[in-house]
């Protein structure tokens, strides 16, 4: 508060210096310029400050725009009616002015005079207001945008620690190379959902690279009867890319892929990158003749986040579907990298 009134008194004195030496008249002293102008910083201030935190507030913020134009301009013309009374009688009593100016000349001077500068200075109140409001909106937006991010990464993100899998490695028979295999390959998955996911957005390459240790540790947990086609054709790996958008898609697929046993079960997996469109396919084959609706469903937080996520980080900038089709589901990303 004790700075803002410092603040605002600078502002009015540097005002006033200007008007002093751009506005002076050299027929007329110095003295007589001084007064002069600072008779009007008097009644401008006056009246900006009783528009700006009286007037304003009351009519403006209500979108009481006629009221508000009417108090301005009529308290403008009181204040210019009370300014040329002031001028005359400093005209007559201390500056000895003669002949002394008309009142209709010194009364339409004035008003002309104080509405300007009362206009200038409310306008550009107005505009610094805007301008802040709107850098605090984006701000404020920009956090909370960040937060929600941050929350649903935070639902992705497995709560493992690393000691407890390095206690979990060390209990392992030595001579069970798979389950110990299995365990490093876990640890690789958790240690880039933890460390490198930290950012927005991270390297195309580093992500399909998580995509490949992620379909490779699925393909472990699941059967033998499952045959896994994955197809990764990139143009141009130049790109970033928000990280853990495609494993949600891949999750379910592995999810909800059928397990017959008199039939190969097949899961499809295709990424291509071309002219910065990434298309991401994938099909898996089902059992049962279920709606997409009610996969999804069964898909749970994951595909809400994935969809609130895209909506979030890619605005008008992706497609998602997800299509049940006769023995077999099928969910397509299309997205535009940068």
């Amino acid at each position: 508060m004790k700075y803002k009134f410092i603040y605002h008194c600078l502002f009015w004195l540097g005002i006033y210096l200007l008007w002093v030496f751009v506005f002076r008249n050299y027929s007329f002293s110095l003295t007589k310029t001084v007064t002069v102008e600072f008779c009007y910083l008097l009644f401008i201030t006056a009246d900006y400050y009783i528009t700006i935190y009286v007037i304003a507030p009351r009519f403006l913020k209500k979108k009481e725009y006629v009221y508000f134009i009417l108090l301005t301009v009529g308290l403008i013309a009181f204040s210019a009616l009370l300014r040329a009374i002031v001028a005359l009688e400093m005209n007559i009593h201390i500056l000895q002015t003669t002949p002394l100016p008309a009142c209709g000349s010194l009364y339409l001077n004035s008003l002309l005079n104080i509405f300007i500068w009362v206009e200038i200075f409310i306008m550009g109140k107005m505009i610094i207001d805007r301008i802040y409001n709107q850098q605090k909106l984006a701000l404020m937006e920009k956090e909370r945008v960040k937060h929600e991010l941050d929350f649903l990464k935070a639902q992705i993100n497995p709560h493992a620690l690393f000691n407890s899998l390095n206690t979990i490695y060390g209990h392992i028979d030595k001579n069970n190379q798979t389950a110990r295999n299995i365990l490093l390959k876990f640890s690789d998955l958790l240690r880039y959902q933890l460390y490198d996911c930290g950012e927005e957005k991270i390297s195309l390459e580093k992500e399909v690279a998580y995509i490949k240790n992620y379909i490779a540790f699925q393909q472990i947990r699941k059967e033998k009867n499952l045959d896994v086609e994955v197809d990764i054709n990139m143009e141009d790996g130049n790109f970033t890319i928000a990280p853990l958008l495609s494993v949600v898609i891949i999750e379910n697929a592995f999810k909800f892929v059928s397990s017959f046993t008199d039939t190969q079960n097949k899961i499809s997996i295709k990424l291509e990158v071309a002219g910065g469109l990434l298309t991401f396919h994938v099909i898996n084959t089902t059992e049962r003749k279920e709606t997409a609706t009610s996969l999804i469903k069964q898909g749970g937080i994951g595909i809400a986040n994935l969809k609130r996520r895209l909506e979030l980080l890619y605005p008008g900038k992706y497609e998602v579907s997800f299509n049940q089709k006769i023995g077999h589901y099928e969910a397509i990303l299309k997205l535009k990298l940068t």
